[in-house]
């Protein structure tokens, strides 16, 4: 329902429950629930924030979640797909880790790093690779053509490790083009033999600045 919510941030919370904020856009003051890590990076009051939401339909209250990045967004929409993870444990797994090293421990199947997290133990660590790696991967390649001059040969464009990348980002709801122009830094930075973990990973970074 809402993409994001630009406006003036108003103030900030934390305690026991959560860390908040509140951001006013045409009159209305929006508190949105956020990562504990995204408290201190948010700008002075009366400043203008750019936030990307998240709108929780219970059945006893309706809140919202908010984010800096995007991709931390999309991939919260993601985890919360997954049966056993509800909102809370989805903000404590992106507030424990970031985005793309998340990915790659549920590509490398690497549950003992999510157990890392508060709460997660090490049957629900399982549970998320399998449900999340299955959803990550099981989206079908829609042609996503890398841009010219990035010197990267027609074959590496249409080699499998990319076109897994590729797969992923879409998953995650990125666009076409930024997805497009991300892989094409992310190979020309890596090996031309790089797996698809390392491209998407860098892939990440490189859409995160």
């Amino acid at each position: 329902m809402y993409d994001y919510i630009k406006g003036i941030f108003f103030y900030k919370t934390i305690n026991i429950k959560g860390a908040y904020a509140v951001v006013e856009a045409a009159g209305i003051g929006y508190q949105l629930e956020i990562l504990p890590r995204d408290y201190e990076q948010l700008p002075k009051e009366g400043e203008e924030l750019k936030i990307y939401s998240v709108l929780l339909h219970r059945e006893d209250k309706m809140s919202l979640c908010g984010f800096l990045r995007r991709e931390d967004r999309d991939i919260f929409n993601v985890l919360t797909s997954v049966s056993g993870v509800g909102s809370k444990m989805a903000l404590t797994l992106l507030n424990s880790f970031k985005v793309k090293d998340l990915v790659g421990f549920v590509l490398d199947g690497d549950y003992k790093e999510l157990t890392k997290a508060k709460g997660v133990g090490p049957k629900l660590a399982q549970k998320i690779i399998l449900e999340l790696k299955d959803k990550l991967t099981s989206y079908q390649n829609d042609t996503i053509t890398l841009p010219k001059g990035n010197n990267i040969s027609s074959e590496e464009n249409n080699s499998q490790n990319v076109q897994d990348a590729q797969m992923v980002l879409v998953s995650l709801g990125y666009e076409k083009k930024e997805i497009s122009e991300a892989v094409a830094k992310a190979v020309n930075t890596l090996s031309q033999s790089a797996p698809a973990e390392e491209i998407l990973k860098k892939s990440l970074q490189i859409l995160s600045i």
